[in-house]
């Protein structure tokens, strides 16, 4: 008769590569930045708990759709430790994103649509390209080069 025993509760990370599709020096990097944490057994060898799978694929599907990682690791420390994320949770970090998406897709639209018009114009009117210039902010600078390079 077969002996049915409990998986080990945390993942080598081995383990945690394999299962999430990521490589060992993303879940490293991810580690570095505090959005993973790690314990060290009595070798020495970090182990995850189970639930990092969870934290990564939020993680992954944040990065997706464009949320910086300062703001995914933001919104990860709102997360229980010790726990596997639920559904309340992504809920709860979706609706905290959502807005700013909406911002973003509407300024992607707004390029999109001016860019449009700039093909037309072939960039002969730097004064009136609403991407380069945009409402002719600098007409009030006068004539001549106005940029200047970020320090």
């Amino acid at each position: 008769m077969k002996k049915h025993t409990q998986p080990a509760r945390d993942l080598s990370v081995g383990e945690l590569a394999r299962r999430s599709g990521l490589a060992v020096s993303a879940l490293h990097f991810y580690e570095s930045k505090g959005l993973i944490g790690s314990t060290r057994n009595a070798g020495n060898q970090r182990r995850y708990p189970r639930e990092t799978l969870r934290r990564v694929a939020v993680i992954k599907v944040a990065q997706r759709v464009g949320i910086p990682l300062a703001e995914i690791s933001a919104a990860l420390e709102s997360l229980p430790q010790g726990r596997t994320p639920n559904a309340g949770d992504w809920a709860a970090l979706s609706a905290r994103w959502r807005a700013d998406l909406d911002q973003r897709i509407a300024k992607l639209q707004l390029l999109r649509d001016q860019l449009d018009g700039c093909i037309g114009c072939g960039c002969l009117s730097l004064d009136d390209c609403p991407l380069r210039n945009p409402g002719d902010q600098l007409a009030a600078e006068g004539p001549g080069a106005h940029w200047q390079a970020a320090e």
